[in-house]
């Protein structure tokens, strides 16, 4: 089945049921906050651009976005990130801090890079390759949304990751000669990690 039907049918399952998409969207709530907390991290206190606060304050955003979404399912559900308001929350929290750990292993092999270099070619492909999923992912579970009538949706998250990835694929660019090679390396790498944690939540779906 490809990664795509196999979403689709995941969200199809999540979506009609209250207690499960709520773990749902506090999960993404959840990577969203990490993706903008690790960017916070990444930010030099001095020479930081435009784009990069624009795309921090916007995952932040989201993160808050799709928290808030969560009272329109069930009241008062999910209050923090903790362990059991996640689904599959184990695989939930490795997915993007084993992609930030493989980008920086992966570019220190490949370009030789440390300190700041590092930092900020580990962003640049770990940002690309996680807009790549978020694009198909939001673009699925927004079909799923629409289909069941839900009073959740994720246009506007859908529209600022389309113009995060072409921000991206600008820096990366500016940033190496061979980044399309980088790019489908470290999406590679996220593909992987996806499956394991597209696995772990179909195995919940299952249980349930």
């Amino acid at each position: 089945m490809k990664k795509d039907q196999q979403l689709s049918k995941i969200v199809n399952k999540l979506v009609p049921d209250n207690q499960l998409h709520a773990k749902w969207l506090n999960s993404l709530s959840m990577m969203e906050n990490t993706g903008a907390r690790k960017i916070s991290k990444y930010e030099d206190p001095v020479h930081t651009n435009i784009i990069v606060l624009k795309h921090a304050a916007e995952e932040a955003r989201h993160a808050y976005y799709l928290k808030k979404q969560i009272s329109k399912l069930v009241k008062d559900a999910c209050p923090d990130y903790s362990y059991p308001y996640l689904i599959a929350p184990v695989e939930s929290y490795h997915y993007l801090q084993q992609l930030d750990v493989q980008a920086c292993r992966y570019l220190k092999i490949k370009l030789n890079l440390a300190g700041r270099e590092l930092k900020h070619g580990a962003y640049l492909l770990v940002t690309y390759a996680i807009e790549v999923r978020a694009d198909m992912l939001y673009s699925i579970y927004q079909e799923a949304l629409t289909s069941h009538k839900s009073k959740v949706n994720v246009k506007s998250i859908i529209a600022e990751e389309e113009g995060h990835l072409e921000e991206m694929q600008r820096m990366l660019e500016v940033f190496h000669p061979q980044w399309q090679q980088l790019a489908g390396d470290m999406c590679a790498v996220e593909n992987k990690l996806f499956e394991i944690w597209i696995k772990a939540i179909a195995e919940v779906i299952r249980e349930k």
